[in-house]
């Protein structure tokens, strides 16, 4: 089977299925909370506010959290 059909196969599955959306869709969210809090206490930044290239770093932090935890 080729890597096209196998994808449209989890796209069709993640479409149709509200809990398998669900269940992305908390692992994604968990991924960038989890990459947030992180980042946060390595630059001790407390309750201050993010700027945009925080967000940017954070957002590809938790891309890759994401990934490496789906790809073990």
């Amino acid at each position: 089977m080729s890597i096209e059909k196998e994808l449209k196969i989890v796209t069709d599955a993640i479409q149709n299925d509200r809990e398998l959306f669900y269940g992305y869709q908390s692992n994604i969210a968990m991924a960038f909370y989890d990459a947030a809090i992180k980042y946060r206490k390595n630059r001790h930044l407390g309750n201050k506010y993010l700027t945009n290239v925080d967000i940017h770093a954070i957002a590809n932090e938790g891309a890759i959290n994401f990934l490496n935890l789906w790809i073990k």
